[in-house]
């Protein structure tokens, strides 16, 4: 007996259901429209109010400034991370007094204001001069450019020892059980197992603590530090024209979009294993 195979020609795919627009995509449509009609009334208000002498005069002192925040807040993003590891371990101690100490310092500044901070070390700092100078550390404490760095450091390092304590916390018990049965030693298994994985977690905070770092280091500009805001502040005393800021929040959104896309493409690099 002969069997006869009819070929069925394919079907075509149904067509996929209209998505019905709901009040989130028509809120999300209006905010995209105000943004884009925001952003075209900035370009106008730039176009009609340039002046070539002004763009002259003071622009080699905003990229002076711009390069003074760059540098300040990436300083103080590296020696905050240095400093933010044994504080980190210290708020995991088991040790009461170690702890105690390590909370104390994540307490305090993270609950004060940045200012009220760059205040206390520039201006109750030096009010010690004559014991600043006897221990030879006056040099340091007279320059706004260093007590806005120290201030940024040890800000930022009470933040990023949060980040670092509970992205190590957050990795399962059982990371640490499997490499004890297969004999690795505790420094070998946090170094190669542990914290590698701690630190993806922590690799998006991180991100937003060096963007919220690099918005707040415009205070420095009040203790006379010349960093992007106080070229801006400089500008304006001379010119009273609104637009002084203008381009300093630009200036200010193009250094945080392009930390965003940075930061994302890292993400995206470290974690394309994860992705399926």
């Amino acid at each position: 007996m002969s069997y006869v195979r009819e070929l069925i020609p394919p079907q075509p795919a149904p067509l996929a259901p209209a998505r019905p627009i709901t009040g989130a995509r028509i809120a999300a449509i209006g905010i995209l429209i105000l943004w884009a009609m925001l952003a075209a009334g900035l370009v106008a208000m730039v176009v009609n109010g340039w002046d070539q002498d002004k763009f002259l005069r003071y622009g080699p002192r905003y990229l002076n400034g711009l390069w003074t925040t760059i540098s300040l807040v990436g300083l103080a993003v590296v020696f905050g991370a240095l400093l933010s590891v044994p504080i980190a371990f210290a708020r995991m101690s088991k040790n009461r007094v170690l702890n105690g100490i390590a909370y104390a310092y994540v307490y305090v500044f993270r609950s004060t204001p940045l200012l009220a901070q760059l205040f206390l070390i520039y201006y109750g700092l030096g009010s010690f001069k004559p014991q600043l100078e006897s221990a030879g550390l006056w040099w340091f404490f007279r320059d706004a450019w260093y007590c806005g760095l120290l201030s940024f450091v040890l800000n930022t390092a009470a933040y990023q020892a949060e980040i670092l304590r509970g992205a190590i916390e957050s990795v399962p018990r059982g990371q640490r059980e499997g490499a004890a049965a297969l004999g690795l030693s505790k420094q070998v298994a946090f170094a190669k197992i542990i914290l590698p994985q701690a630190l993806i977690v922590a690799l998006r905070p991180y991100g937003n603590e060096l963007v919220l770092m690099m918005k707040g280091s415009a205070v420095v500009a009040i203790v006379t530090v010349y960093d992007l805001m106080g070229e801006t502040r400089y500008a304006f005393s001379r010119t009273f024209d609104y637009q002084a800021y203008l381009w300093a929040a630009i200036f200010y959104l193009a250094m945080v979009e392009t930390l965003r896309h940075v930061w994302a493409f890292l993400e995206a690099r470290l974690t394309r294993h994860l992705k399926r």
